[in-house]
């Protein structure tokens, strides 16, 4: 019998500890060593997705830290009628990725991945990896390219092509941030990566 509950608690442990490594917000968001230290199943999800596709893991993770802040459940905040009143969302965006319903449809369909949710890490990751493979493909940005890589990614390819960002103050200022975020990113990988690589994942 007590060895029973001993078994039942060192399951409980493990899922607690399993579902807090995929899932929690990291500790220090800037930085890719102690993210992926702190969520090691992170890291193999970044990669395969950089592998899959070819985006550098950095520029994935600058893309999650900027669209959701890490958080598995964000969404846009509401609208408010007369400034006070609760009232819809100003898009579907949700999740790590941020993706709207129609283009993570549009993703699933493609790359045939009926069960993958936005709240998933590992599925947003490939999401953000697809993504910007296409917009290598449709409008011919480098993918090591992390500005204009994220200027498709908020403005849409349609909007990026007919060059929308040069009225729109506020997509060039986020894809800078993302730009630089990404560099600082790619800096800290080459001080930890190979650790990475061979599962030394404390900083």
């Amino acid at each position: 019998m007590q060895k029973k509950i001993l078994k039942n608690k060192f399951t409980f442990l493990f899922i607690l500890i399993f579902l807090t490594s995929c899932s929690s917000i990291p500790k220090y968001p800037e930085n890719a060593c102690k993210i992926f230290g702190q969520n090691y199943l992170w890291y193999k999800s970044a990669k395969k997705s950089s592998e899959t596709y070819g985006a550098p893991i950095s520029m994935i993770l600058a893309f999650v830290n900027k669209e959701s802040s890490f958080n598995r459940w964000a969404k846009p905040k509401r609208t408010k009628l007369f400034k006070i009143i609760p009232y819809k969302r100003p898009s579907s965006s949700f999740g790590y990725s941020q993706a709207v319903n129609k283009t993570w449809e549009l993703y699933k369909k493609e790359t045939n991945s009926p069960l993958a949710l936005r709240n998933r890490f590992k599925d947003s990751a490939m999401f953000i990896g697809w993504y910007i493979k296409k917009t290598n493909q449709i409008n011919n940005v480098s993918l090591n390219d992390a500005y204009n890589q994220y200027l498709n990614y908020y403005l849409g390819w349609g909007n990026y092509s007919k060059k929308v960002y040069k009225t729109d103050k506020k997509s060039i200022i986020f894809a800078k941030k993302v730009s630089q975020q990404s560099k600082i990113y790619k800096r800290q990988l080459k001080e930890c990566e190979k650790n990475l690589n061979n599962k030394y994942i404390i900083f």
